[in-house]
């Protein structure tokens, strides 16, 4: 039964028919892909956040949205999960492109045992185009004459503008390739607008010289990512809109989701972080300066929102949005990595430009994740669940509806092939490729929802495994031997991981322990020895609240 609500309908949702591989190219949907950068679960505007996201807005409102739905908790792994539909450490992406640390699963560079979504669907005659954050090769072979082997063209894509590394500045940006070849940035470059612009122009060309052909578009943009760059004109907007607090902010999240049926009533809203200090203890310059960096947090969101309304203005005007599949995600969770040091009211006239850099911390990363804990890199709720929506006019019947189907971004692959009547291979030129663990989300579109076989997660030693309503997860140590102590959460009674059930159930954290470590050996996983951590980002756990 459907439950009217102001923006979602929530329930069961009546499967329409599935498409099946078997497609004209006519029939066939193009493909847009668009991934946000550090966007915390809640930060969406009709979600409660405050920040305006009318696009986006519309995108769920007319289609679906995943309220379980998971990436792999840090940028690089989940980007090698994405595009080949495969755990990270089977790609040799298990940690991050910085580091080669010397064993299969930790290459930092795609290994040659999977392929690319563009590199599938370009064989079923997509042509394939890709903007913005990369991020899939190993740091050292970015160099404009080092190796290319893993660049987007080499890996399927038909056309590149973008970024090959995961940070930077948004007004500054290195690397930035057209093609094949490293180009200049205008004096007006703004990393945000660049990538909206430049998937504008991609598609115009391609109904202008190819509209016969589908399209994949894997739109992946930087912003929110650290550091807080925006525009001004979009910063003005929300200046003040924070001063409220993280406190409140955080309640009226988990009511608007609650109201949507996203989180159910029975959910409990974690509490504060506790490196974090109540807003009302805070001075007036305090929240002033807190609030200033929400706002210009918040005016990343806005002007990718506003990309992402005309990358959808384009396709509508060229009469192929009813025929497109668009899916929206975030590749983890809010970041509390901490950038910069102490502002002053001072500063906060240039707050946004290129000085001063600064990262908006645990202090609103806990508001982002509502109503999880944890964050960017970790393996709890807070660090690996994503906002996923998909819309498509013209087969997603129930729309504005909210699922509780459990997804993982290794379900995009098979969802994809599967519409796009492509056959995922054996082998390609000698090397045979693994198999994938991922399942096809069509009949989740409309409303299906079937059971599926356990998740696994590892990074930097934060390790999970989720099986039915059950989750197993536990939190690395900073030091020798890494290994934390297990946790056990019973995610239908307790999804935000309040109660630590393991001393109740310890048969159960065995038989999950074990499934894991299978997980584990059987895909590159070992050795969990740290090595190569030491260059990661420092986050601001732990350190004063207010610094």
């Amino acid at each position: 039964m459907l439950k009217k609500i102001s923006i979602f309908s929530v329930g069961v949702m009546a499967l329409s028919c599935t498409p099946t591989p078997e497609k004209t190219t006519s029939e066939r949907p193009n493909i847009l892909l668009v991934m946000a950068d550090d966007m915390g679960y809640s930060d969406l505007g009709f979600m409660g956040s405050g920040i305006q996201t009318p696009n986006i807005d519309m995108l769920a409102n007319n289609g679906v949205v995943f309220s379980q739905a998971y990436n792999t908790g840090r940028c690089c792994p989940t980007r090698a999960s994405l595009m080949t539909g495969l755990y990270a450490h089977q790609t040799g992406m298990g940690w991050m492109t910085a580091s080669n640390l010397g064993s299969p699963g930790y290459t930092g560079d795609l290994n040659r045992q999977c392929v690319t979504m563009a590199q599938l669907l370009k064989q079923a005659d997509y042509a394939c185009y890709m903007t913005g954050k990369w991020h899939l090769t190993y740091d050292p072979f970015m160099e404009a004459d080092g190796p290319k082997h893993n660049w987007p063209l080499q890996r399927g894509f038909d056309r590149f503008y973008g970024h090959l590394t995961g940070g930077g500045s948004y007004f500054t940006t290195e690397t930035m390739t057209y093609g094949n070849d490293r180009v200049a940035l205008p004096d007006d470059f703004y990393l945000t607008q660049a990538v909206t612009d430049s998937t504008v122009s991609f598609l115009n060309h391609h109904f202008e010289t190819q509209k016969d052909k589908p399209f994949f578009s894997y739109v992946a943009y930087y912003a929110p990512h650290h550091p807080l760059h925006a525009l001004q004109e979009d910063i003005a907007k929300y200046r003040g809109q924070f001063i409220d607090g993280w406190d409140k902010n955080r309640e009226q999240r988990f009511d608007r989701l609650k109201a949507l049926g996203i989180v159910d009533e029975n959910w409990e809203l974690t509490e504060r972080d506790a490196n974090v200090r109540e807003w009302n203890s805070l001075t007036e310059e305090e929240k002033q300066v807190w609030d200033a960096r929400m706002a210009v947090y918040a005016a990343q969101i806005d002007r990718m929102d506003q990309g992402i309304g005309q990358i959808v203005q384009t396709l509508e005007d060229n009469g192929e949005l009813d025929n497109t599949l668009i899916i929206f995600l975030s590749d983890n969770g809010g970041c509390a990595e901490y950038q910069g040091g102490k502002l002053t009211l001072d500063d906060l006239p240039q707050l946004g430009n290129e000085e001063p850099a600064q990262s908006y911390r645990t202090n609103w990363a806990n508001v982002s994740n509502t109503p999880f804990r944890e964050y960017k890199s970790f393996v709890h709720q807070g660090g690996i669940s994503t906002p996923l929506v998909m819309y498509w006019p013209e087969q997603i019947k129930a729309k504005g509806t909210v699922t509780k189907q459990v997804a993982h971004v290794i379900d995009l692959m098979p969802t994809l092939a599967e519409l796009a009547g492509a056959d995922y291979p054996e082998s390609v030129e000698g090397s045979a490729i693994h198999p994938l663990p991922g399942k096809s989300l069509v009949p989740a579109m409309n409303g299906d929802v079937f059971l599926r076989e356990p998740l696994f997660f590892e990074h930097e030693a934060n390790c999970a495994v989720i099986g039915g309503n059950w989750k197993l997860v536990r939190k690395r140590n900073p030091q020798p031997p890494y290994e934390g102590d297990w946790e056990l959460y019973d995610l239908t009674a307790d999804p935000t991981e309040m109660h630590d059930l393991i001393e109740e159930q310890p048969q159960k954290a065995n038989e999950m322990q074990e499934l894991w470590e299978k997980w584990a050996k059987e895909n590159q996983v070992y050795p969990l020895d740290g090595r190569g951590w030491g260059i990661r980002v420092k986050s601001d756990l732990g350190a004063p609240a207010i610094n």
